[in-house]
């Protein structure tokens, strides 16, 4: 892409190198020196996110990254790295949906100039951050988006806190993470947290029984691995798009994300090239003869691993039935 600093050799008593900005060419394949620029981005991003949630859950093996980057015809990805002789030591993440009603991009920011205390003194205050959300939020213009959406993972801490405008949650005030987005003039909507749970867990058992017996009789539960059944792929997707619609937003205003069978079974291809195992437990409305609800885990090929906790949604008109808590425990 061609962005490339031209600080000055010494600016307030830290030694600047120039950085260079370019995107990533997704390979086909997985480096087996792990050295190209694709694999030392995924080891960065576990890297950060490791530093911020003090633990190493979120992280993703290259295999599954690099399936989750493929091409396809549903979703655009760009990935940008920030380069200091060679080394990638920062990345920036732009995400689309293809069609007329893509009107918002999304972008993530794994920088490793701005993560506080834990980034390596001479990586840090050079602008890296800053040029690389320039050059996502560049992109998203040139792709004419009207709105632009970024997560920045932040942990607690017992400083000011700014509170978020739902009502729910807060961020730490004064964290690298808060401060950057406040400065590049993104405005703060909403939390998500992120919650742990350690297997095995105690009482399993009993759990799924308290959900069956809170659980009417006007509903059913389905199962499968992987690959949705035929009979029920048409309500999957339609679920899939009602997650952007019904989940609270504040006032991101996220657009509607339509999902088809083709895409449910692309991205069903996808996971399985990332040798990750779909975990799938859906409810149908009985009467209707329709799924209302579903939840899902990816569980990858190393058993030591953390199993994500994906998509997870019941209708806002099937609601009031504990048909979450059903789901989970159940899955």
């Amino acid at each position: 892409m061609g962005y490339r600093s031209s600080a000055s050799p010494q600016q307030n008593g830290a030694l600047m190198t120039e950085f260079e900005i370019t995107t990533v060419e997704i390979p086909r394949e997985i480096d087996p020196t792990g050295t190209d620029e694709f694999c030392q981005a995924t080891t960065l991003r576990n890297h950060v996110e490791a530093l911020i949630y003090g633990t190493t859950d979120t992280a993703l093996d290259r295999i599954e990254e690099l399936a989750l980057w493929q091409p396809n015809r549903f979703e655009s990805y760009r990935m940008l790295v920030a380069t200091l002789d060679s080394h990638v030591v920062g990345r920036g993440d732009y995400e689309t949906t293809n069609g007329d009603d893509g009107d918002t991009a999304w972008l993530t920011v794994h920088v490793h100039v701005h993560v506080h205390v834990h980034v390596h003194p001479d990586y840090r205050r050079r602008g890296i951050g800053s040029a690389l959300m320039f050059e996502l939020e560049t992109i998203a213009r040139n792709d004419d988006k009207r709105q632009a959406h970024c997560y920045a993972p932040a942990a607690l801490s017992d400083g000011p806190t700014l509170p978020a405008p739902t009502g729910f949650g807060s961020v730490p005030r004064d964290n690298p993470e808060t401060l950057f987005m406040l400065a590049r003039g993104f405005t703060f909507e909403q939390v998500e947290r992120v919650s742990r749970l350690p297997l095995p867990i105690s009482g399993l058992h009993s759990l799924v029984d308290q959900a069956i017996d809170h659980c009417s009789r006007d509903f059913a539960v389905h199962e499968w691995l992987d690959h949705c059944p035929e009979r029920w792929v048409e309500d999957f997707a339609m679920l899939h798009s009602r997650m952007d619609t019904d989940a609270p937003s504040s006032s991101l205003e996220p657009p509607e994300d339509v999902w088809t069978v083709d895409r449910i079974r692309e991205n069903e291809s996808r996971l399985l090239k990332g040798r990750l195992t779909a975990v799938v437990a859906a409810v149908e409305h009985v009467a209707t003869g329709t799924l209302v609800g579903f939840t899902g885990l990816k569980v990858p090929e190393d058993k030591s691993r953390a199993v994500p906790q994906g998509n997870t949604i019941v209708l806002g008109e099937q609601r009031g039935h504990r048909l979450g808590m059903f789901l989970k425990v159940l899955n």
